[in-house]
């Protein structure tokens, strides 16, 4: 095996994987914690939720959040997928860290996508607390976008190979 097709090979396994997590943990919350339920699992900071975000990151858009509003998330998640595959193909094999990071970045992507093209809208359950203060519920393909996110402007703003 070439060292291009086992960097291309980790790619699609790590994407995978954290699509297969994503999909699996949203299955598990849909068919077990009814609709806007909480499971405290640590008091005062972290529930399990069952929410239903229409909207787009951190619910923005939310309240006008009809069918198309849906057909934009879901076009431009489109071109999102095109732009991460291209920067994808264009990262040198040098770089396995921003390699990763755009692999979570794609799979998180297209686990609110498949969400998106089967009820709508996006399932969350993670919810992160102090007190009265929540930060919006999330997910598996939240956390993936973020992490991968950070890993890419640490590349783009320091230059730096990870």
């Amino acid at each position: 095996m070439s060292s291009g097709s086992k960097r291309h090979g980790l790619f699609a396994a790590l994407t995978a994987f954290v699509i297969a997590a994503d999909q699996a943990s949203k299955f598990a919350v849909v068919s077990l914690v009814p609709l806007y339920e909480r499971i405290a699992v640590v008091p005062g900071f972290f529930n399990i939720v069952h929410y239903r975000n229409p909207g787009g990151a951190f619910g923005l858009f939310s309240d006008n959040a009809g069918l198309w509003m849906a057909g934009i998330f879901i076009l431009v998640t489109l071109a999102a997928l095109g732009l991460i595959i291209y920067l994808y193909v264009q990262t040198p094999p040098e770089q396995p860290v921003l390699a990763a990071g755009l692999s979570l970045v794609l799979a998180g992507a297209v686990g609110n996508l498949i969400d998106r093209l089967r009820y709508g809208q996006v399932i969350d359950f993670l919810d992160v607390y102090i007190r009265t203060w929540h930060w919006p519920a999330f997910n598996v393909a939240d956390s993936a976008i973020t992490i991968g996110m950070i890993i890419f402007a640490w590349h783009v703003f320091f230059k730096k190979t990870l």
